[in-house]
């Protein structure tokens, strides 16, 4: 796969003289209309062999273009904070936005190539990690992202000649370490894991682009001018076709489904209610301040139809817990921020480290809720969205959350009750909206949607339970209870 970069490429110092100002001049016209449009965000990986002039091409870029406009980041030993996190957290955190250039030095391949390279994990793993990757840049390509990636290569002998001239310069010696060294010895092992990966990750909609290092000029131009190129054609309104979707199950015939089959004439009463409350929140506050459960979190996800009850459940949860140790992430209509990126990015936001709590009062699950009933993105987008939050929640429990789900539910005779002694209450005014009214004249539509939901995400490692609300205490203990029953069984 690497010979084509080992054949010596080079640009005359004349030519590259001659094409570099009117480049620069045309990546700087397209990235401002980039910025000027805010269509979408340009990723560019730089990843390669150490030595190959991956910096150096980055600052290049940087000096090129406008650096007020590119976020570059550079990825080195997870810190203690991201450690403690799902490992894609922290690059979820470094995507731009809309509009911007993300630089990104070290990426999602870095870990899975040097601890398969160094014999830490077997090729099952190595190969499941591929496959996670080529999710994901599936799912930034269909949010719009346009992807580069650019491996830099060397062959032994030239890696080698390249250490040592560095070596030998006084003014970038300290680029050299002794892990470089290390890795050098490691040179054709390296090699084969990088083969494999970039063989198995270059799709049609973010493939590789192998460029040799040896001559700068050759780099330079290369990266520039095909960073160029992807520009213009996407800036000229060209992009790869969504992923398609698998079909939504047919609704049964008779009308049943696992909303309207639900008993909602469960009564639980008020004495019964209080020693429960007592007994659920005493043994809630006990197992998050277990000791095993520092290297634990709790994500706790609340969605359900309007008056439910959704608040007064997540206030008899923060009423057992530590106030130091949680977090109550309130989700309403995205801002601009959260516009300009995927719409999981605000979520990866708010995960919690290990030993804290994080409760999500609505979730992601708008995508395939209110936004799919009320048209806020396409058919495609929302059908997608199932795998992808499957692929999500996947990754939480892998590092180690226990992610816990709860569907609050009423019928429809309760709920208009709850609207109209809201109405009644003046201190409960706020919580009625014309919204609340719209949304129950969409009541079938929303159950049809929940319904599906249900079916595509309540998995073996993220179940959802489903909670007849009518009578509130009921719901609650319930509530409580289900908590404590998943968080016991993790430790």
């Amino acid at each position: 796969m690497f010979e084509s970069a080992e054949l010596g490429h080079t640009i005359a110092k004349q030519v590259y003289r001659r094409r570099e100002p009117k480049l620069r001049a045309d990546l700087l016209t397209a990235q401002y209309e980039l910025l000027a449009r805010r269509d979408f965000p340009v990723i560019v990986l730089i990843a390669g062999v150490d030595g190959a002039g991956k910096g150096e091409t980055i600052n290049l870029l940087n000096e090129w273009m406008d650096p007020r406009h590119i976020v570059t980041h550079a990825f080195g030993k997870m810190t203690d904070e991201e450690s403690q996190r799902p490992p894609m957290w922290r690059y979820w955190r470094a995507l731009p936005p809309k509009g911007r250039i993300g630089i990104l030095f070290g990426s999602w391949y870095t870990d899975p190539i040097m601890v398969r390279a160094t014999q830490k994990s077997r090729g099952s793993r190595f190969e499941r990690s591929l496959q996670e990757i080529n999710d994901f840049e599936r799912m930034l390509c269909d949010e719009g992202a346009l992807i580069l990636k650019f491996w830099f290569h060397l062959s032994k002998r030239q890696q080698k000649k390249r250490l040592k001239a560095l070596e030998a310069d006084p003014n970038v010696r300290w680029r050299v370490t002794g892990t470089d060294w290390e890795r050098y010895k490691l040179y054709d092992r390296f090699r084969k894991i990088s083969e494999q990966a970039l063989r198995e990750t270059s799709t049609g909609h973010a493939p590789w682009t192998i460029v040799e290092g040896t001559d700068p000029n050759y780099r330079y131009l290369t990266v520039g001018q095909l960073l160029l190129d992807a520009l213009r054609e996407r800036l000229s309104g060209r992009r790869p076709p969504p992923a398609r979707p698998a079909a939504l199950p047919v609704p049964a015939l008779d009308g049943r489904n696992l909303l309207n089959s639900l008993d909602y004439q469960q009564v639980l009463p008020k004495k019964s209610y209080g020693d429960k409350l007592e007994k659920y929140q005493g043994q809630l506050n006990l197992l998050t301040r277990d000791r095993r459960f520092r290297d634990r979190s709790l994500i706790a996800v609340f969605e359900g139809v309007d008056a439910a009850g959704k608040g007064g459940a997540v206030r008899r949860i923060t009423g057992a817990l530590d106030a130091r140790h949680y977090n109550v992430i309130p989700v309403a209509a995205p801002n601009e921020e959260e516009r300009s990126h995927p719409y999981l990015w605000r979520f990866w936001r708010h995960l919690p480290r290990q030993g804290r709590v994080t409760i999500f009062d609505r979730s992601w699950y708008g995508r395939v809720l209110v936004e799919r009933v009320e048209g806020l993105c396409a058919e495609s987008e929302w059908l997608r969205a199932y795998a992808e939050i499957n692929d999500f929640e996947a990754q939480l429990v892998a590092a180690d959350a226990i992610v816990v789900k709860f569907w609050l539910t009423i019928t429809k005779d309760e709920q208009l009750r709850r609207f109209r002694e809201r109405e009644r209450t003046p201190f409960k005014t706020f919580k009625i909206t014309s919204e609340d009214w719209r949304n129950r004249r969409k009541w079938n539509d929303y159950e049809r949607a929940v319904c599906d939901m249900i079916e595509r995400t309540s998995t073996e490692i993220a179940p959802w339970s489903l909670i007849p609300s009518n009578d509130k205490y009921c719901a609650r203990i319930e509530i409580l209870k289900t908590l404590c029953e998943r968080i016991e069984a993790a430790l």
